[in-house]
């Protein structure tokens, strides 16, 4: 039997091998799947020798990472922000760059105790609801999707959570038939052009559902849709938050405006990428 270290090392290998750029993160993720340790004490169990069954379960991970399938679907769950959701092929994979979104929506609220009614457009997976429900204790907040598989998801992370007394989600069409007043409205909708998903990593390309991403010819087809929605269901003195693609803040500041939410501003994420697009209505 091959010990835990030499078992990461082959894999890791082979990862490389078909182009996998976190080859040795994401071998040493699977041992540790497999093993039932957390990563942070791998190290002391590289000298392991995994058993018939961990291997052959190992094998079978290793197999479906060959084929580029996201790590986050052979696990079923991601890390985001400073909570873990399940995820699966039906929702969007939780991803960093979404995490600015957060960052620009909480730096915006002054008094973070107080009660807030939240509102997320295209939730999938909760992972930007439930993670401002999480650090807003007196908010709740309703999710709406047009996907039953994606609503599910997001309902099962409420409840691991413990958020699913503050969240509702629901089925819809943006916010058709929405009416009421929500202090913070967001969303992360498909931006992708149609033209361009097919040349994205296979991760995404093959895995992540079309729903999810295609914007249409330019990307901005959702956000059209949407913001006319964002306008009618912001309350006085609230903010909406939109996650953009690289080169699309301005059109989308220019859609806010011509709703009547002027005056965004912008927000970076890590790679520099004007990533969040927000606006506080004034009155």
């Amino acid at each position: 039997m091959a010990t835990a270290g030499q078992t990461i090392n082959a894999a890791a290998q082979r990862l490389a091998a078909v182009g996998i750029d976190t080859a040795h993160y994401d071998a040493r993720l699977m041992v540790a799947e497999v093993l039932g340790v957390e990563m942070r004490r791998l190290p002391a169990s590289h000298h392991a020798e995994l058993n018939g069954g961990e291997s052959a379960r190992l094998a079978a991970m290793l197999e479906r990472r060959l084929a580029r399938e996201p790590m986050s679907h052979i696990l079923g769950r991601r890390g985001f922000w400073t909570l873990e959701f399940q995820v699966t092929a039906d929702t969007l994979d939780p991803r960093p760059d979404t995490e600015t979104l957060i960052e620009a929506v909480l730096a915006a609220l002054d008094d973070k105790g107080r009660p807030r009614r939240l509102l997320d457009f295209g939730t999938g997976s909760g992972c930007i609801l439930l993670t401002l429900l999480s650090e807003l204790g007196h908010a709740t907040g309703l999710g709406i999707d047009a996907s039953p598989a994606a609503l599910a998801v997001a309902e099962r992370n409420a409840q691991a959570l413990g958020l699913a007394a503050r969240a509702e989600f629901r089925l819809g069409d943006w916010g058709a038939g929405l009416d009421g007043a929500f202090d913070v409205i967001l969303s992360n909708p498909p931006y992708i052009p149609d033209g361009d998903i097919d040349g994205l990593e296979p991760e995404v390309a093959r895995f992540e559902p079309r729903s999810a991403l295609a914007g249409g010819p330019d990307g901005l087809d959702c956000y059209r849709r949407l913001i006319p929605h964002m306008a009618r269901l912001l309350a006085p003195g609230g903010i909406a938050a939109l996650e953009v693609g690289a080169g699309q803040a301005a059109d989308v500041s220019a859609l806010l405006a011509a709703a009547g939410l002027a005056g965004a501003t912008t927000r970076r994420d890590l790679g520099g990428v004007e990533r969040c697009v927000m606006v506080r209505r004034i009155k």
